[in-house]
Order: structure tokens, then C-alpha cells, then sequence
């Protein structure tokens, strides 16, 4: 195995405490969403991409690319949503191609109430142990990694903070 380019030791200690922490987190983030709420960090994260849209709709290939999901996942979790009464997908009034989906005023209400606790929870399992350098390189240093995954990816292309976790 000749011209492998293996992991120094430094390497190592980085990847696999990157490694557990995209492992450990979302599953943590889940169990306590599923507790509170009886849904996932990804239906979350679809309701949380929505409530940021400018009237709180997005066409479903957008919000795709914003929860980092194919359309059929996405779709599946819109569906689910949209028993709950939270999302309402239709056809879009500018390109009747485009299937849009929209939190509804209880799906925002519910997200609002579940936003509290969960950043919180975010914030004692992320960011309460770092500091703000800290922040500014895990921000620096996720963003080098996700261009190399994919160099398109919206979070690369937005310049302002967000909000929500």
C-alpha cells in the first residue's frame, strides 16, 4: 500500500472527534425533539428552513437544498408535516412546474415553542463550551469542509448570520 497518504497523529485526534461529533450530535438533537415534540432534528430543520423564507415559503427543490436532502426524503417529511396540519405544499403562482411548501400558522406556532428549548440545547451542547474564537473557526473550518462536499451548497453563498439552530 505504497503511496497511501495516511493520517498523521494530530489528523487522527481531529477526524475522530469530527467524526463522533457528526455522529453523536444529530442523534442526541433527535432523542430530545422526539421527546419533547415527537419529531426529528431533519423535520425541524425543514420547519425552521421555511419560517426563515421571506412569506415563509419555498419551492420544494430549494428547501431540499437547504435541509440537506433528496426530494423523495424531503417529500416524505413534508407529507408528515402536512398531517400535522404544520406545512401546506402547492403549486407555485409564478411556475406552475414548481411545487412550493409553506409552514402554516400552526406549524410556526409549534416551531416557535419548540425553537426555545432547542436552542438552548444547542447552545449548552455546542456553544457553551466554546468561546467566540472558537465559533468564528468552526465556522471557518465547516465551511472549508462543505465546499469540498459541495462547492454550491447555499450556506456558502450566504453572507449574514443565522438565526435559527
Amino acid at each position: 500500500m505504497t503511496g497511501a497518504r495516511w493520517l498523521g497523529p494530530a489528523e487522527r485526534q481531529a477526524w475522530l472527534a469530527l467524526y463522533a461529533v457528526a455522529t453523536m450530535l444529530p442523534g442526541t438533537l433527535d432523542a430530545d425533539l422526539n421527546r419533547r415534540a415527537k419529531i426529528t432534528l431533519f423535520d425541524y430543520h425543514v420547519l425552521a428552513m421555511l419560517s426563515e423564507a421571506g412569506d415563509h415559503t419555498l419551492p420544494m427543490s430549494e428547501l431540499a437544498g437547504r435541509s440537506n436532502a433528496s426530494l423523495s426524503r424531503l417529500s416524505h417529511v413534508v407529507t408528515k408535516l402536512e398531517g400535522r396540519g404544520w406545512v401546506r405544499r402547492s403549486q407555485s403562482t409564478r411556475d406552475l412546474r414548481v411545487t412550493t411548501a409553506t409552514i402554516t400558522g400552526e406549524g410556526l406556532e409549534n416551531l416557535q415553542v419548540l425553537a426555545v428549548d432547542h436552542v438552548d440545547y444547542v447552545r449548552q451542547l455546542v456553544f457553551d463550551a466554546l468561546d467566540d474564537r472558537d465559533v468564528t473557526d468552526l465556522e471557518r473550518v465547516g465551511k472549508k469542509i462543505l465546499a469540498r462536499l459541495d462547492e454550491t451548497h447555499w450556506i456558502l453563498k450566504q453572507s449574514a448570520p443565522v438565526v435559527s439552530a
